[in-house]
């Protein structure tokens, strides 16, 4: 059923009071997000996202007089839905990914809640949200990561010699390996190879759900991450605490993702990178320029840590508008104005020889 179709919920009471959730809604969530945590091993900031959507849906639940998740129905769920788009259900108005993935939050509740009995059917499991637009995801010109990876060793004005050389050790690791940002924050010195420091060697990165996977790392990267580990960690580590962490603030603790996302963004500005980047973007440049250089789709999908093929197919379709382009740019047929049935036949050109 549509979202269009249930977008107006029955009468349903109203004017509960602003406050605390209703115990039976506030417990339901909690237990649901116990689960993501112990039994699917969802990240914190995973869990974060949908403890979030969820306290918005638990308001909106409440300001209706709903204070069981008995009390649903998949009317009710449905005007959330349209809600998250509008703002009328007082919050900000959400784009159609965003909404889509508060939906999912939705749904997953719902459809807990049901297999532990806790109510008689699952009211979302017929709602969908607007489909959002596709977007390809951006990746940047070789050009552009030699730039930036250039310069991200160079630091600025007074700032310590040895947090450059981080700096581009973690470019170049999140660029040479495609490891999202909070796997390479949340990286160990046990997690990277003795041969990699001077040899081929790999490095384990942990992803969604807790997987682990193994990623083998390019020569440059090796270079970086070998003149950090050698020059520059210990500068960092210093007298503080010891800390398994690669990745090290100056005060010698772990590396958050906010820094390591203000690194990338200082890299890209003293490039010259006018567009937004963002650590995504080099994951995304990984997996196009591999499969630019000719690389199997699911060798990059092993690489990329995805469960699926088809989420890793998104970048064949990068790939190939990249070659429409070439080809529209470079081939006289492609940029030619004239009509071929129009063109005179220049008699004294011989008829073209055809190949078997």
């Amino acid at each position: 059923m549509s979202v269009q179709q249930l977008a107006t919920p029955p009468d349903v009471p109203r004017g509960v009071p602003a406050g605390e959730d209703p115990p039976a809604l506030a417990t339901a969530v909690r237990d649901y997000l116990g689960h993501l945590e112990v039994e699917r091993g969802l990240s914190a900031n995973t869990l974060g996202a949908y403890r979030r959507d969820l306290a918005r849906y638990v308001r909106f639940l409440a300001g209706r007089g709903l204070t069981d998740p008995s009390d649903v129905d998949e009317p009710v769920v449905a005007a959330f839905v349209v809600a998250l788009r509008s703002g009328e259900d007082g919050g900000t108005p959400l784009t159609a990914s965003s909404a889509a993935r508060t939906a999912s939050a939705v749904r997953g509740w719902h459809r807990f809640l049901h297999a532990e009995g806790r109510s008689t059917d699952d009211p979302a499991v017929l709602v969908r949200p607007p489909t959002p637009p596709r977007r390809l995801p951006t990746a940047l010109s070789i050009d552009e990561v030699t730039r930036l990876l250039e310069v991200a060793g160079l630091g600025g004005d007074g700032e310590l010699a040895a947090v450059p050389l981080r700096d581009a050790a973690l470019l170049e690791l999140l660029y040479g390996c495609g490891a999202r940002i909070s796997e390479a924050v949340g990286l160990d010195l046990d997690d990277v190879s003795p041969d990699v420091l001077g040899e081929t060697g790999v490095i384990r990165l942990r992803g969604k759900g807790a997987k682990e996977r193994i990623v083998p790392v390019g020569r440059l990267a090796q270079a970086a991450l070998d003149q950090y580990v050698v020059r520059s960690r210990p500068q960092l580590v210093g007298g503080g605490r010891g800390t398994p962490a690669l990745f090290v603030n100056t005060r010698g603790g772990r590396l958050s993702r906010q820094s390591a996302w203000a690194v990338l963004q200082s890299a890209a500005r003293r490039a010259g990178i006018t567009r937004a980047v963002s650590p995504h973007t080099l994951r995304h440049s990984f997996a196009t320029h591999l499969l630019r250089g000719g690389a199997d789709v699911r060798v990059v999908q092993e690489l990329l840590g995805h469960a699926s093929v088809a989420t890793t197919q998104v970048y064949t379709l990068v790939t190939a508008e990249h070659l429409r382009e070439a080809h529209a740019q470079s081939h006289p047929r492609a940029t030619s104005t004239d009509d071929p049935l129009t063109v005179p036949h220049d008699p004294s050109t011989p008829p073209p020889v055809r190949a078997d």
